[in-house]
């Protein structure tokens, strides 16, 4: 059984939603400390043909506080109305706009489980069957830190491999992991150019771009766009 693990991120890159379409089981991570600068809760978007980043607004964010303990401020007022100034003329628009709108209502003003919904809408609007689970739903040992911890949720879920993100090849070794018993590899996306109206090609953003201007068909074939090293 294939097992991811990752954080929680505010309509993550494409990257992200290819690990998590490609394992069976994916841990989202509430209940680690909050990172300040990250993609938690801020993301990159296409507005008037330039790369800008927005902001989700919270209640007294710290990196001493938990992801899961962490309650949403935003209203998501005027993040909604730059999306829509953004995109209105993208050829997906109305269809994501709608998933976006669902979205940003829930009622549930926590941020992990904000974000934990918004992963679940976003996998029922493009098919992808992976199991989703949030870590602060079941018991770990909590003791543990960095690979001991990875390890351990692996074994308790019954993986027998781990993907991790690119990134992850300067804090695990696979032959640590591998004497445990778990095959350790890394996802290396692969960021395909795609057409924004007439405005020149702005990789790396949101998976909120990627559905306004390509189809589900089309975001298919890009999740299965990448390598395993």
């Amino acid at each position: 059984m294939r097992l991811g693990i990752m954080q929680p991120y505010f309509f993550p890159y494409l990257g992200y939603w290819q690990l998590l379409a490609n394992v069976d089981k994916y841990v989202v991570y509430d209940d680690v400390t909050y990172i300040k600068g990250g993609w938690i809760n801020r993301n990159n978007f296409l507005i008037n043909g330039q790369k800008n980043l927005l902001t989700m607004q919270l209640e007294k964010a710290s990196s001493y506080t938990l992801i899961k303990d962490i309650t949403i401020k935003d209203d998501f007022v005027k993040f909604l109305k730059t999306i829509e100034m953004g995109y209105k003329k993208a050829p997906f628009f109305e269809d994501s706009f709608r998933l976006l709108k669902d979205i940003c209502q829930c009622p549930d003003k926590k941020l992990g489980q904000f974000l934990f919904n918004s992963h679940i809408k976003i996998c029922e609007y493009l098919g992808i069957d992976t199991e989703l689970i949030l870590s602060s739903s079941f018991e770990k040992h909590t003791e543990l830190k960095g690979k001991d911890k990875v390890i351990s949720i692996c074994k308790q879920l019954g993986a027998d491999e781990y993907i991790n993100a690119i990134g992850g090849q300067e804090l695990y070794d696979k032959k640590e992991f591998a004497e445990n018993g778990i095959r350790l590899n890394f996802l290396q996306a692969n960021l395909r150019e795609y057409r924004q109206l007439k405005n020149e090609f702005v990789s790396g953003l949101s998976i909120i771009d990627i559905m306004m201007f390509n189809s589900k068909e089309e975001i298919k074939e890009m999740l299965n766009d990448f390598k395993l090293v």
